[in-house]
């Protein structure tokens, strides 16, 4: 069984939000600045997850159609990282998050509702993924785990 290359969903939106970022940086004033602090707290967490939190998520179609290989079991290496990074993680985004919040911040009072929009957007997204993007790919390992164990 083969994970998609990095033509993914979830890359390609890390790559969509890294282009909007860096034109943000070039908006002058405050929103340029905090701009600059969110993708200076922002990136380093989005390598960690495409390390170890994205690839057990490409697996859920194959395993959702009943697709299951001995091959499957490396990724159990990465759950297992993620959910000893877990509580790091979910700091970094509360220090992402208090960096977007600047962002929206001074983006809506330098008038520029597109950078506002991106920050709102960035919110909801570290959201989604500690509300269903880690714990999915932690169940991911555990039920691999329990196909192991009881094939």
């Amino acid at each position: 069984m083969k994970t998609p290359g990095q033509s993914d969903a979830m890359s390609i939106e890390h790559q969509e939000l890294h282009k909007e970022l860096n034109a943000a940086t070039k908006a002058g004033g405050q929103t340029a600045d905090t701009a600059k602090d969110v993708m200076k707290a922002l990136f380093p967490h989005m390598l960690h997850e495409e390390e170890f939190a994205i690839p057990p998520l490409k697996l859920l179609p194959a395993l959702a159609r009943g697709e299951f290989d001995s091959d499957i079991e490396q990724v159990l290496l990465k759950t297992e990282r993620l959910k000893a990074e877990l509580p790091r993680m979910l700091d970094e985004h509360k220090h992402i998050v208090h960096a977007l919040r600047k962002l929206l911040h001074a983006a809506m009072s330098e008038h520029h509702a597109r950078y506002a929009r991106l920050a709102q957007k960035l919110i909801l997204h570290a959201q989604m993924e500690e509300e269903f993007l880690y714990p999915a790919s932690i169940l991911v390992g555990e039920y691999i785990k329990l196909r192991l164990e009881h094939p």
